[in-house]
């Protein structure tokens, strides 16, 4: 008798936490080290609580970047395009077609 691959479903298995992808987790990281600078500026005020608020508020917009997927709904006509993929992804698209301010059309040809 031979032995046999058997794939096997592997999505969700990066989860550090149930919350955390890697990705996530990195965004998360960042956005506490951006918010740890204001957490530094307001620590040498004495306003320590209002530092761990900006540092949290990073940190959660971070986790956001990272993690959250656009839902598909049917009734907007934008997320039938967009629909199930990060934010990430769709800032960074953002960002390049800023940067080249180039559009292609397609049109299409009568023979």
């Amino acid at each position: 008798m031979g032995t046999y691959y058997i794939p096997r479903n592997y999505k969700g298995e990066s989860r550090i936490l149930y919350i955390f992808t890697v990705k996530s987790l990195i965004t998360t990281a960042v956005g506490a080290m951006i918010g740890s600078i204001f957490l530094l500026i307001f620590m040498s005020l004495n306003m320590k609580p209002v530092g761990i608020g900006f540092m949290a508020v990073f940190a959660l917009f971070g986790w956001g970047f990272g993690a959250i997927k656009i839902p598909t709904i049917n009734g907007l006509p934008v997320t039938k395009k967009i629909g199930g993929e990060p934010i990430s992804e769709i800032i960074t698209r953002l960002i390049k077609f800023k940067k080249i301010r180039k559009m292609y059309t397609y049109i299409k040809e009568d023979k």
